[in-house]
């Protein structure tokens, strides 16, 4: 039977989380024998932007899960702040971070609706506000009821690319201290993502934020990017430390673009 995840008794008041992030000597399977995580260690300054790339399967997606308490962790411990988040207020823990990730979770509602989903007691004036910032509004004000537009089930009435803003809208609203993007451009074509991506670092800006992607030209900006592989970081470094070490990032950015390096 699956170990039920259990709230903690400590609050996390927003207005007090700085965004300090500490994976220190994790340990987590999802089967047993089938070791995802071992001995995993990062240390995440507040406000700072990292980002983790490899292969799929190497273990980036499961950090999230693990930082958001979808599972716990087997070994070792994940601190904000420097305290542990298992002894968290789970509504607090997740209060206090905002996901974007490929799949957009919209609902049948309005567009309206589901920007607020950040923050239900948010003003229809800071609604727009937050669309603006993920430059949502000109495409909403487009729709046949604008804001009141109804989004159709899963948000199947927008573009992904429409679908994708409304998303960042959301957590704009919401306003977190710490901020998680996991693939978060990776279903969209060019145009569009570069687009989104100049959104998406906007937001980035004065929070802590981990960017996990396949494509590097979306993390090239990142203070750090970690390369992670079976599950521990092989490479480190900002995007031309990585590149002169000429080791796995190089090799996947001349895959990637088909640059030369040096």
């Amino acid at each position: 039977t699956p170990v039920s995840i259990r709230s903690g008794p400590h609050r996390l008041p927003l207005d007090q989380v700085h965004g300090t992030i500490s994976f220190d000597q994790l340990g987590f399977q999802y089967a047993p024998s089938v070791e995802v995580l071992d001995g995993f260690s990062l240390h995440i300054h507040a406000q700072e932007h990292v980002a983790l790339v490899g292969a799929t399967g190497s273990g980036k997606t499961t950090l999230v899960k693990l930082l958001l308490r979808f599972y716990d962790v087997t070994a070792g411990a994940i601190q904000i702040d420097g305290v542990d988040i298992r002894e968290l207020s789970l509504h607090d823990l997740r209060t206090c971070i905002g996901l974007i990730s490929q799949d957009v979770y919209l609902f049948d509602g309005t567009v309206s609706d589901n920007i607020v989903y950040g923050r239900r007691d948010a003003s229809f004036d800071e609604v727009v506000m937050a669309a603006r910032v993920a430059e949502a509004h000109d495409f909403i004000e487009r729709l046949p009821q604008g804001y009141q537009t109804m989004v159709g089930e899963r948000g199947q009435r927008l573009s992904g690319g429409q679908r994708q803003r409304v998303a960042i809208a959301r957590a704009v609203l919401k306003n977190a201290p710490i901020l998680i993007l996991d693939e978060a451009t990776s279903s969209l074509d060019n145009e569009t993502e570069t687009a989104i991506q100049r959104s998406l670092d906007r937001l980035a800006t004065h929070r802590t934020t981990i960017t996990i992607a396949h494509r590097l030209s979306t993390v090239r900006n990142a203070d750090r990017i970690y390369v992670i592989d079976g599950g521990q970081i092989c490479e480190e470094g900002d995007h031309d430390e990585l590149l002169s070490l000429d080791g796995v990032y190089a090799a996947l950015w001349r895959m990637q673009t088909g640059d030369a390096i040096g």
